[in-house]
This record gives C-alpha cells, structure tokens and sequence, in this order.
C-alpha cells in the first residue's frame, strides 16, 4: 500500500512538472481575444477615437442638407442691388452757390430732397431707401446748372418723361432754387443728366 501512495505520488508530480513545461513551451498556443471585443482591455484613446468617429458619422447623417437656391436668390439680390443702386439725384443753381452764402444753397438742396422723400413716401423705391436697414449706405448725386432758366427747362423734361422730382421754390422770394428727385434706381434716371455737371 505504501508503494502503491508512493508511485501515485510520483507520477501526480511527474504530471505537474510536464503541464509546467507544456505552458511555458513557445510552441504552446495561447488563445486571447482580441482588444477590440474586450471592452476592459480597450485602451481610453482608443475608445475616444471611436466615440469621436461615431459623433462624426451621426453629424453627418443627421445634418439637413443646404438649400442652393436660398444662397443663389440672396446672392442674386446683393448684386442686383450693387449693380443699379438706389440713387437721389439733387441739382443746386451754379448763380446762387457763387452769390449767396453756402450754407443757404446747401439749405435748399436739403429743403428739395426732404420734400422729394416726403412727397413720395409711399413709393417702393422711397421706402426701400428709407428702410432702416438701408439709411447707412444712402446715396446721392448732387449737380449743378448755370441758372434759373436752366434748373426750369431741366425740371420740365423730367415732368415730361415721368420722373418724379420736387423742385424748390423759396418764399418770399418765389424763386425756384434746385430740384430733387425721389430714389431711383440709376439705370432709370442717369441718362437725364448725362450733361448735367457734378457741383464742385
């Protein structure tokens, strides 16, 4: 019996050595599962790169699509505005800028364009120059003619094509002063003045 527990001790041991051997064998397989599948093994950047990547994928998957013909109208819009803007045009008398102080000449000019503006309120042109959002970028063209008989004539050919103006007549004296004319786009009313010189 002794015998017997001592060759089954021995061979038990003999067992554990050959196991150790086998495990530490290089040709031993060794079966791991891969990073990727085992979430405790997964290095925190490489889960960041993945959370990042899925964020991304969703972006773009949910992210409506840009309208073109809202860009193109708006564009459209900008340059037609740029292209033919919106212009006042005020003629003074070169007489009275050479015999009265400047600031009465000047003071007619604002008499005639307030006049032309409020005469016109109502028209879409007026009020698209008017508009709030326009009133820092207004402009205006401002002329000159030699006399009254001029700024008279001048005033009557654009009563005559339609272009709508005000022509300013001082009291007491009676006189008729400048003219202005409301907001016009300048492909309208730029031939009118074609001869008619910048006030200097």
């Amino acid at each position: 019996m002794v015998v017997e527990k001592e060759m089954t001790m021995v061979f038990y041991f003999i067992l554990f050595i050959l196991c150790i051997e086998i495990r530490l064998s290089p040709s031993f397989p060794r079966f791991h599962l891969p990073p990727s599948s085992h979430p405790s093994r997964r290095s925190p950047s490489l889960i960041r790169m993945e959370a990042s990547s899925n964020g991304a994928s969703d972006a773009k998957e949910t992210a409506a699509p840009a309208d073109p013909s809202s860009d193109s109208t708006n564009a459209a819009a900008s340059n037609s505005e740029s292209e033919d803007p919106l212009i006042q045009y005020v003629v003074l008398r070169r007489d009275l800028i050479d015999t009265w102080p400047l600031g009465s000449v000047v003071t007619q000019g604002c008499h005639a364009s307030v006049a032309a503006i409020w005469s016109f309120k109502d028209d879409p042109h007026t009020l698209n120059y008017c508009n709030p959002s326009n009133l820092h970028a207004m402009r205006k063209v401002t002329l000159e003619v030699k006399g009254e008989a001029q700024i008279v004539n001048l005033s009557e050919k654009l009563n005559s094509s339609g272009i709508d103006h005000k022509l300013w007549i001082e009291q007491p004296e009676n006189i008729p002063t400048c003219f202005a004319t409301k907001p016009y786009p300048k492909s309208i009313v730029s031939s009118f003045f074609k001869k008619v010189k910048l006030c200097k």
